[in-house]
């Protein structure tokens, strides 16, 4: 799967993030979003220390803060969604600068920004120092479906196909002198997907045939063999029990 859709997103260095099994990063991703999430939003130094945390496995991982800070991009909507949030909610109100907020909007606006930024900033992470097949290996080795494992590799696999067909479609239509307007560009988009969408459904028949005619029974070979040495779990974890304990404190402290 060299070469493959999701490769971009790996940034190639030689760290001890980068050479934990794809398996522990997965499970201290998900535990580290579990301790951030049960966090109430009022223990403002919780999340101060989430945010340190993270700090040091980026450098750890030695992965650039301008590619970091980049790839926060894809939480634009939530920001738009915590920036609104105080001037439509209900409640108490309070004047900052001559602005009536809610209250309650305000609180839960900073529990979306920061929520939201923590756990986006660790799939960073993971997606930064683990490729798209070693996160399948990963996946399988903590005993998802192999169904779902074989799904999710094919749209790896083809994902990079697919958007060079749309990419040379785009290219033949512009070719052919196509000059539309929004509304007709809506049309020749909408029916570009719909051929498109015509191609893949053909060309996954195609495959599925091949498959078969080569032996195929319904199982994928397994992507990987290798498991997980208890220190490699114990330094993996280590950064996620931090804010498991830092969420514990929290919450009792909130009592």
């Amino acid at each position: 799967m060299t070469g493959s859709a999701g490769d971009g997103l790996l940034v190639v260095a030689d760290s001890r993030i980068h050479r934990l099994p794809a398996q522990v990063k997965i499970v201290a991703l998900f535990v580290f979003v579990l301790a951030v999430v049960s966090t109430p939003a009022g223990v403002f130094w919780a999340f101060a220390l989430y945010g340190a945390l993270l700090v040091g496995c980026v450098m750890l991982a030695k992965l650039p803060p301008l590619v970091v800070m980049r790839r926060l991009a894809v939480e634009t909507p939530f920001v738009v969604f915590a920036l609104v949030l105080p001037f439509v909610a209900t409640g108490p109100r309070v004047e900052v600068l001559g602005v009536s907020l809610s209250q309650s909007g305000v609180l839960g606006s900073w529990n979306v920004l920061a929520k939201g930024t923590l756990g986006v900033v660790a799939a960073i992470v993971l997606s930064a120092t683990t490729g798209p097949r070693a996160l399948l290996a990963g996946l399988e080795r903590l005993r998802l479906p192999s169904t779902l494992v074989a799904i999710l590799s094919f749209m790896v696999r083809y994902l990079s196909v697919v958007s060079d067909d749309l990419h040379r479609m785009r290219i033949a239509r512009e070719s052919r002198g196509y000059r539309g307007g929004r509304a007709g560009h809506l049309k020749a988009v909408a029916g570009g997907v719909g051929a498109l969408f015509v191609r893949s459904f053909e060309r996954g028949e195609r495959v599925h045939l091949a498959m078969q005619s080569r032996g195929y029974t319904g199982r994928m070979p397994l992507l990987s063999e290798s498991g997980a040495a208890r220190v490699q779990w114990v330094e993996g974890l280590a950064i996620s029990l931090a804010a498991v304990v830092i969420a514990v404190t929290a919450r009792v402290v909130g009592l």
